[in-house]
Formats: structure tokens, C-alpha cells, sequence
């Protein structure tokens, strides 16, 4: 199958490279990006291996050398070393009031028939008052965690 994005590197950004992956003190990603890179190089000096290679050499998957051979022909070399900013943004299940009816729920008697409060009990009841559409156990053991 023929590259879509062919990384061509410079003599002096293949020395960059080099000096970074051969550096003692940087990060992981970094220098793992670095190989890729400079494994991926379709330049003059640079080997052009396929991307099953360069994966099986660095240790990663075929798409994420792929990716970054993307990332490096469209927003250059510095993007490229670095991590893709994450896309997810998560919300806040429980705010702070919320957070406080848990643990005032925690702290009451348990319902009936119970001899304490369980982690799926206080996610169920919190439901029940309306006070979240639905939370996970593990959220609310959270809440506990950081609170009590």
C-alpha cells in the first residue's frame, strides 16, 4: 500500500532526532516518536521502512506510526514528538451539593433490612431522590474517598 504522508527529514532535524533518542533525560513518548521518525524517514539519508516495521521495532501499533507520519507532514516535527491533546472532555456527574447529600446519606441510617450503607445502595438512593439522572458505584466511591 503506498504512504499517504511521506516523512522527509532534513540532515539537521535527523540529527535533532538522533541527539534527542540518544539524550538520557527525556520522555518516553518523546523518544519513541523520535525513533518512529527517524525510522519512517523517506529522505536521502533516512531508511523509509514500512510502518509494520518501524511498529515491531519501536514496539508500538502500525497506526500509531501512521498517525504520527500524519502529524508530522501536516503541522511539522515539534507537533509530531508530542502528545495529541486529549479530545474528551468529561462532566462532573456530582457537584459539590451533590457530593454533601452523599455523604449526608452516608452518615444516616442505612435502609431497611441493611446493616449498612453499600456503594451501589447510596448510588441507587441518590437516583431515587433525583438528585442525578444515574452514577456509577465507583463514583460515589470516590466521593467517599476523597471526603471521609
Amino acid at each position: 500500500m503506498k504512504k499517504k504522508y511521506l516523512v522527509r527529514l532534513s540532515a539537521e532535524e535527523r540529527q535533532d532526532l538522533t541527539d534527542l533518542v540518544r539524550k538520557g533525560k527525556v520522555a518516553a513518548y518523546r523518544r519513541a516518536h523520535a525513533q518512529i521518525l527517524l525510522l519512517a524517514d523517506e529522505g536521502e539519508d533516512g531508511p523509509g521502512h514500512q510502518d509494520k516495521e518501524v511498529a515491531e521495532r519501536v514496539g508500538v501499533n502500525h497506526r500509531t506510526v501512521s498517525r504520527l507520519r500524519q502529524r508530522c507532514v501536516e503541522r511539522g516535527l515539534e507537533a509530531a514528538l508530542e502528545r495529541e491533546p486529549r479530545k474528551r472532555e468529561r462532566s462532573r456527574v456530582l457537584d459539590g451539593d451533590s457530593e454533601a447529600q452523599v455523604i449526608a446519606l452516608m452518615c444516616g441510617d442505612p435502609p431497611a433490612g441493611q446493616s449498612r450503607w453499600t456503594l451501589n445502595l447510596l448510588s441507587n438512593r441518590m437516583v431515587e431522590l433525583g438528585v442525578v439522572e444515574s452514577v456509577s458505584h465507583e463514583t460515589i466511591r470516590q466521593v467517599l474517598k476523597k471526603h471521609l
